[in-house]
């Protein structure tokens, strides 16, 4: 049974904008918005107080990113005073099922992760203590 799998072409020319793409939607900030606006339409309030260690800055450079990169909408609702709501774009919305599946592995192999760091952090402080002996 052949399990290798065939190597994505790439041309030279797009890896910056892959890079690109890839830095917006990893953020850890941009990953959560994008949770937060798939169970539909937020104020930027209730994005700020849902998300918790957000500044009011981070919060809105976030926004204008995913708003750049066609991932969400930007609707101002025209009262007094002015509100601001944000949604998903249909590319948006396409972007949630990757994120979740994301998750969903980290959440099933935090504990292996942990066991390999805690391995690591050891064999690294035993490499330390005989290295600092043969002194």
């Amino acid at each position: 049974m052949d399990v290798t799998v065939k190597p994505i072409e790439i041309q030279s020319s797009d890896c910056q904008k892959i890079s690109q793409v890839l830095a917006r939607v990893g953020e850890k900030w941009s990953i959560l918005i994008i949770m937060m606006l798939s169970g539909g339409p937020r104020r930027f309030t209730e994005l700020k107080r849902s998300i918790n260690g957000i500044s009011q800055r981070m919060l809105t450079l976030c926004l204008r990113g995913l708003e750049r990169d066609g991932l969400i909408n930007r609707n101002v609702i025209a009262v007094m005073p002015p509100h601001v709501e944000y949604s998903l774009t249909q590319l948006g919305v396409s972007l949630t099922k990757p994120v979740i599946a994301l998750g969903s592995w980290a959440s099933d192999h935090i504990a292996d992760i942990d066991a390999a760091r805690a391995a690591f952090d050891q064999q690294e402080a035993d490499q330390k203590a005989t290295t600092g002996s043969r002194r």
